[in-house]
């Protein structure tokens, strides 16, 4: 676990990651940088360490940006590098042969001033705890958000479905360009963001998320989640990363 507080005392996060209580190694991989108001976090695929190459591009060129950037630059940078993790790992997965997938999610985080934008392709999520309302700001890129959004399956058919793991984007896919979706809006004291692999959103019940993040004090709220999945014996890997706002707008 580590947790850190930006150098202006707006924002303090904390970060943790397990490999779950079944698989022996951890292919995800996550950033901690409150000093740019930058967190994300990476679910790699395709077996044979693939994945861990795959999540430790992304939270390598993320973690190398310089910290004095405005937040107009923060973005685009983001972007571009992205981008640059996008191309080298489709590189990689050629090199590697045919049928060789090099490839993971990312979620991405970004808050500056009195707003924040959201950036991500794949099913590693964003959310916002704000007043005790849970609300998901990101949208699964999946082969179930897609049944689900044409009404071909319900919610409750969605639990435990045999096709539950395909993603339908990812920094690394066959796509030559990688497309990012991107949702902004407004910090107000208070704001507590979870971004998170799939391990956790698909083991812990909305309920669960709720009572894991809601409560304040010196234990890490991202710990917390972790070992709560670890309780429910994920079979996963597991990545936690959460954000309070402790001052929406900068200080006079």
């Amino acid at each position: 676990m580590s947790e850190s507080t930006s150098p202006d005392g707006r924002f303090r996060s904390w970060a943790s990651t397990h490999a779950g209580a079944v698989r022996s190694h951890n292919e995800d991989d996550l950033v901690n940088r409150p000093d740019l108001g930058l967190w994300a976090v990476a679910d790699g695929a395709g077996g044979h360490e693939a994945g861990e190459v795959a999540s430790g591009k992304i939270a390598e060129l993320l973690k190398s940006m310089p910290a004095v950037l405005s937040a107009g630059q923060v973005l685009a940078e983001v972007r571009a590098r992205l981008a640059l993790a996008h191309a080298a790992l489709r590189e990689e997965a050629a090199r590697r042969g045919p049928g060789a997938v090099v490839a993971s999610t990312v979620v991405v985080l970004l808050a500056r001033d009195a707003h924040f934008a959201c950036l991500w392709a794949g099913d590693s999520r964003a959310y916002l705890l704000r007043n005790g309302v849970l609300t998901q700001v990101s949208r699964d890129h999946s082969l179930l958000q897609e049944l689900l959004d044409s009404g071909t399956i319900t919610e409750q058919q969605a639990i435990g479905h045999p096709q539950a793991n395909v993603i339908t984007r990812a920094v690394g896919a066959d796509a030559e360009s990688l497309d990012l979706d991107k949702v902004t809006g407004q910090l107000l004291p208070g704001d507590r963001f979870l971004l998170c692999s799939d391990g956790l959103c698909k083991t812990l019940a909305e309920a669960e998320l709720i009572a894991a993040l809601g409560v304040n004090g010196e234990a890490s709220p991202s710990d917390r989640l972790v070992q709560a999945a670890l309780a429910h014996h994920v079979g996963d890997n597991v990545t936690a990363v959460t954000v309070d706002v402790l001052v929406a707008r900068p200080q006079a």
